[in-house]
């Protein structure tokens, strides 16, 4: 039976008590209400590594205060079973007076691959995310920690801290899961009425198109864009908060299209912002899948 626990100290003496065992850890981080995609990020960390510890915690430091914090899905009965059918191991789910004591003033902050995309919108975003993520690989301390390309800027944030501050741990990015219609698994798809539900195939249908594009040999990446817009617009309930071609590396504007570009989209339909994107690889073939 898979272990909950709720303090910082618990999860240091049972890591370090597998470490004394000579045993490899994998984590795998999230904000809990899983979903297949989350799984799949589980069942790679289960495959690769002796033991698998998964961290439930709505992070309240990446939300402005006009974002969903409160109304977030939460689940921790359904997030244990399906974690404990997956093989994890161990459940972090502190509150977040564990994570953030009083008078907590220090911060993990980023310039560069934080500016574009989700950052524009999303200003305060990224602080949030290095910050509990940094925090967490300092408690866990895997050696791989496994994170899902639909939040391929996330990825690339995640994988230039990881660099610049030395912390000891590979990173390791893996497919987008889709439901059998092509909408990209998300925790927030639970807030789309029927009609939005249907309108929210817009996404999956541009990324498609966007691929098929590529694969024809398109280069010019506002072409791309203005094409991918145009699609998007098409559907009435949908909004678009930004669609961009940057390089996947340091979220860098591109204007051509190349190996390793990162074609990515941001689309409210009626108040639920959702993501998407695709990153060529391997001869321009441009591919839903990343380098795991």
């Amino acid at each position: 039976m898979i272990q909950v626990v709720h303090t910082i100290k618990e999860v240091r003496e049972q890591v370090k008590a597998w470490r004394a065992q000579g045993l490899t850890v994998g984590f795998v981080p999230t904000m809990g209400y899983l979903h297949e995609g989350h799984q799949s990020l589980i069942a790679r960390s289960v495959a690769e590594n002796d033991r698998t510890v998964v961290s439930v915690f709505v992070n309240p430091m990446q939300f402005a205060p006009t974002e969903d914090l409160e109304s977030y899905p939460r689940d921790l009965e359904a997030d244990t079973s399906l974690c404990d059918a997956t093989g994890a191991d161990l459940i972090f789910n502190p509150e977040p007076e564990e994570m953030y004591t009083e008078g907590f003033c220090s911060f993990v902050d980023m310039n560069g691959p934080t500016a574009e995309l989700c950052g524009k919108s999303r200003p305060i975003h990224f602080r949030g995310v290095c910050t509990v993520v940094s925090k967490l690989f300092h408690i866990v301390t895997p050696d791989k920690a496994y994170f899902g390309q639909k939040d391929a800027q996330q990825l690339a944030v995640i994988r230039r801290m990881v660099t610049d501050l030395n912390i000891p741990v590979e990173i390791v990015g893996c497919p987008i899961i889709r439901e059998k219609d092509g909408l990209a698994k998300s925790s927030r798809n639970t807030y789309l009425n029927e009609e939005e539900r249907k309108a929210a195939l817009i996404l999956s249908k541009t990324i498609y198109m966007g691929q098929e594009l590529v694969k024809g040999g398109m280069t010019d990446a506002k072409e791309l864009i203005r094409a991918m817009k145009e699609n998007i617009g098409t559907e009435p309930l949908a909004r678009i908060d930004y669609v961009e071609a940057v390089n996947f590396d340091d979220i860098s504007v591109t204007d051509t299209i190349t190996d390793n570009t990162l074609v990515a989209m941001a689309v409210y339909i009626g108040k639920t912002r959702l993501i998407d994107n695709f990153i060529v690889q391997g001869k321009r073939d441009a591919k839903g899948v990343s380098s795991c």
